[in-house]
């Protein structure tokens, strides 16, 4: 049984939190099953896998949520063996734009650099 990792959103140097106001913008029933991908991922870290979620490419993976023909995309990457970083969250056509793979990357080198300044907290 895999350890419990830490999940934590990426926050923006304004002190915006990319995911939630995302979250915020998507209707409740998606945002439920989001949530409950977010817990799966908390539980299985690395060991979660298709068709919950997919490595991308450089570091990000995406949690994939589909609900009434709709394909969901939380994207991610690791951040050490026991946490995860949310970057932010998308609705997808068919593929994951590459600028959105470009965005979680550049969010990851900025991670890397000052982790505590992107991580959001909850007050």
């Amino acid at each position: 049984m895999p350890k419990l990792v830490e999940v934590v959103f990426y926050r923006d140097a304004d002190g915006s939190i990319p995911l939630l106001e995302w979250l915020d913008r998507i209707i409740p029933k998606a945002q439920v099953k989001c949530l409950v991908k977010i817990e799966r991922l908390k539980s299985l870290g690395h060991e979660l896998r298709r068709p919950e979620a997919d490595y991308l490419r450089d570091g990000i993976y995406e949690l994939r949520i589909g609900l009434e023909g709709i394909n969901y995309r939380m994207l991610y990457f690791f951040y050490g063996r026991q946490a995860v970083v949310i970057s932010h969250g998308l609705i997808k056509e068919r593929a994951v734009p590459v600028k959105e793979i470009d965005r979680a990357i550049e969010r990851k080198k900025q991670f890397e650099q000052d982790p505590n300044r992107h991580t959001y907290q909850e007050k």
